[in-house]
């Protein structure tokens, strides 16, 4: 039996499990189960990595960046921005690779307008790293937004990004936890009244379907996505590279 699973802290609101079990039931394999795996510390995935039958990982907040130092081997994105979201396990060496890059871009252009080329990325972890580099390949200059701006960068904070901010950025992409179930009356600090039926909000957020700064979004006219496709395209990307 060929055993893969997710590794991350909390897991209450992961679909991965699901999808991979009717995944598995729906196209008759019959060789293979998926479970989550929660862990508290990143030096619990060691014990996860003895399980003679696993042969893939996905990873969520909050170790994307942390299991880097568990890898063998890294792909070339995974190497440029420093975050990893799959492993594969063949013969013991364990490969990293980062799928929200091909589930973020091949969701975001859908709705992505030409006047969209300049954007605010809402946090500063490991999924924003995906998302910057995206952007870059879609030659999309960004802005960081966190709560602690690094020194000497250009990142701001929440209380600079005023209506003018807001007006000169037409893509809003959130990364962060803010408004995931079950806190789901929270959302970035922004001045949501500065939108306009020219702004594209991007939630990375699946759960619930529409969070609430996609909902202030919409009551501006602006245009919205959750991360639910995103997530479908990276799971799919997952069971490709485990294949392969």
């Amino acid at each position: 039996m060929r055993h893969f699973g997710l590794i991350g802290y909390p897991l209450s609101h992961s679909f991965s499990q699901q999808y991979f079990t009717e995944k598995f039931r729906r196209e008759g394999i019959s060789d293979c189960s998926y479970s989550n795996l929660p862990i508290q510390t990143i030096s619990e995935v060691e014990g996860i990595f003895e399980d003679p039958e696993l042969c893939g990982l996905n990873i969520t907040i909050p170790y994307k960046q942390d299991v880097l130092s568990f890898l063998d081997d890294r792909s070339a994105v995974v190497e440029a921005i420093g975050a990893c979201n799959c492993i594969r396990i063949e013969g013991g060496r364990r490969t990293g690779y980062n799928t929200d890059v091909v589930g973020f871009e091949q969701s975001l252009v859908r709705q992505l307008g030409e006047h969209h080329r300049r954007a605010l990325v809402l946090g500063t972890g490991g999924a924003s790293k995906a998302v910057e580099w995206v952007l870059e390949r879609l030659g999309i200059g960004y802005r960081r937004v966190t709560r602690r701006p690094r020194a000497g960068s250009d990142d701001l904070n929440y209380e600079q990004v005023d209506a003018g901010v807001v007006a000169a950025h037409t893509l809003i992409v959130n990364t962060t936890p803010l408004g995931m179930y079950p806190h789901t009356s929270e959302c970035p600090p922004l001045p949501y009244e500065a939108l306009t039926p020219r702004h594209y909000l991007f939630d990375l957020i699946y759960n619930p379907a529409r969070t609430l700064f996609l909902r202030k979004g919409e009551e501006r006219g602006a245009v919205v996505e959750n991360g639910h496709d995103m997530l479908l395209l990276q799971a799919e990307e997952s069971w490709r590279i485990w294949n392969a």
